[in-house]
């Protein structure tokens, strides 16, 4: 006998509605890091392997690979930014991107500060001559955009031109995936405390924990192996390495905050775009490059 009251449809209703809750509420707990594993760990082993191969061919083919993909992370910029309601002087950055990794390919750090400075009022004109409104805002933006990328991302070109300089660049490489790895697993496992909730609410201080032990780890073994500098060097570039690249992480999260959107693009399965697989290693490069410059300087 079926009852068919409303109190009986009314019951059913509410059960029902909170079927759903209940399930996405165990989807989240079974996700935390909010990235699909597996996808995301052959993108991350493919791009090692690239790279790899790229640091083994001559340094101006590593240069071009670095502009490449610099120029492909301000395609995704400007469309980030576009959806913000925010227009950057495309052509001048793409320009920036092209010619700034090749400065310091030829002139070193001396010829990029001085190519950064003269692209500086070439973004800025770009944008300003173009009209509209928030042209202001939009020219700070630019050289916002110029800085992140052409001129930190040119570290990576600084880097390569030693004689060891592949082994630079690797070691750069690995200890920023270590931290990325570290803070992903650890965090999705154990989090349960957020570093910065405002920013990334799913950045824990226990995945921070798990990205200093796996970079200290790495650390040792590329200053020891990689590097030949001894492991109390690899320890130390750990530390600079990890710092950098986390401040890395929350500086791209506290952008797409800004600017509302969830990727920067989806150019990669798992890690949205480009710029959300190396937001890390944009400023762990010159952190490291400078600590190097310190300890370790080439010979």
């Amino acid at each position: 006998m079926t009852d068919s009251s409303p109190e009986f449809h009314g019951a059913a209703a509410s059960a029902a509605a909170d079927l759903p809750i209940a399930t996405a509420s165990e989807k989240s707990r079974k996700s935390r890091a909010g990235r699909p594993l597996g996808r995301a760990t052959i993108v991350g082993v493919t791009m090692l392997v690239v790279v790899g191969v790229c640091l083994l061919l001559p340094p101006l083919v590593f240069t071009s690979v670095v502009a490449l993909l610099l120029v492909v992370g301000i395609w995704e910029v400007r469309a980030a930014f576009a959806e913000g309601g925010t227009t950057l002087p495309f052509g001048a950055l793409l320009l920036a991107a092209v010619v700034l990794p090749l400065v310091a390919w030829s002139q070193g750090p001396e010829g990029l500060v001085a190519a950064f400075l003269c692209a500086v009022p070439i973004v800025l004109l770009g944008r300003l001559m173009r009209g509209g409104q928030e042209r202001a805002r939009d020219a700070i933006a630019a050289v916002l955009v110029l800085l992140w990328l052409p001129l930190l991302g040119s570290f990576l070109v600084l880097l390569d031109r030693p004689t060891d300089g592949s082994a630079r660049v690797a070691t750069v490489i690995l200890l920023t995936a270590a931290s990325d790895t570290g803070g992903y697993l650890v965090g999705a496992w154990l989090g349960r405390h957020p570093m910065a909730p405002r920013v990334s609410p799913k950045k824990s201080w226990e995945g921070f924990v798990g990205s200093v032990l796996l970079c200290l780890i790495i650390g040792a073994l590329c200053g020891e192996f990689l590097l030949k500098a001894g492991w109390q060097t690899g320890l130390l570039l750990a530390v600079v390495a990890v710092i950098a690249a986390t401040m890395g992480d929350l500086a791209e999260s506290l952008i797409k905050r800004d600017l509302g959107v969830k990727d920067m693009g989806r150019l990669l399965p798992g890690h949205g775009g480009l710029l959300d697989r190396v937001d890390s290693l944009l400023v762990a490069a010159p952190a490291v490059w400078v600590a190097l410059a310190v300890v370790f300087p080439p010979s």
